[in-house]
């Protein structure tokens, strides 16, 4: 099993255990809505536009809005838990669903986890971690690109990652999950440590990044 698949069906198990008014980290959305979204996202190729697109944005919510109240919430998760459709771009070629999936999955599954009380970080195979590292790194640039001060991404092993070259710079440091969860813009709920001055700080944490 990849860790796309992995992902994806724990994350359906845990929205399947906490029904579809469970909060989560993604603003305005509770677990129905989070669900609809990867529902549109893999089934309706028409709409996704609207999620890194502005302009088509309200399209895209309207038929997000349309999927979610056309569907009983355990057709909701049954549909995500099937995955892409052969049709789809995810599964028509062999891979793109792990080359494409493995991150969007692992971080929705941390949206769910993560807006629940008592949650901890989970222990993930070696393989993924190094994984993540390697998509975190080579992506920094452009997720980090609307920070307003310079980022620079460290593990706690030493490796490091550019995220935006500019003064003043801050460093972030944590496991690369964390890392992935502050690049995407969930700074609040990241376990990472920062150095540097401390306004900076405050405004990197403040901003709003993620692609």
């Amino acid at each position: 099993m990849t860790h796309a698949r992995a992902e994806r069906a724990a994350l359906c198990d845990l929205l399947d255990h906490l029904g579809p008014n469970a909060p989560t980290l993604c603003a305005g959305w509770a677990t129905a809505d989070l669900a609809a979204h990867l529902v549109l996202r893999e089934r309706r190729i028409d709409a996704a536009g609207g999620i890194v697109l502005k302009p088509l944005a309200g399209y895209t919510a309207r038929v997000q809005e349309g999927v979610k109240s056309g569907r009983s919430y355990p057709e909701l998760v049954d549909a995500v838990r099937q995955g892409p459709p052969p049709w789809s771009p995810y599964g028509f070629l062999p891979g793109v669903d792990a080359l494409v999936n493995t991150l969007e999955l692992l971080v929705h599954h941390e949206d769910v986890r993560r807006a629940q009380p008592g949650w901890e970080p989970r222990e993930l195979p070696a393989d993924l971690t190094e994984t993540v590292w390697k998509r975190v790194s080579s992506g920094a640039r452009m997720m980090l690109r609307r920070s307003p001060v310079g980022v620079v991404l460290r593990l706690p092993d030493g490796r490091k990652a550019g995220g935006k070259k500019a003064e003043p710079h801050v460093i972030v440091t944590g496991e690369p999950v964390e890392l992935l969860l502050f690049a995407f813009g969930r700074q609040e709920h990241a376990r990472v440590a920062y150095e540097g001055d401390q306004p900076s700080i405050d405004r990197l944490r403040q901003a709003h990044l993620g692609v």
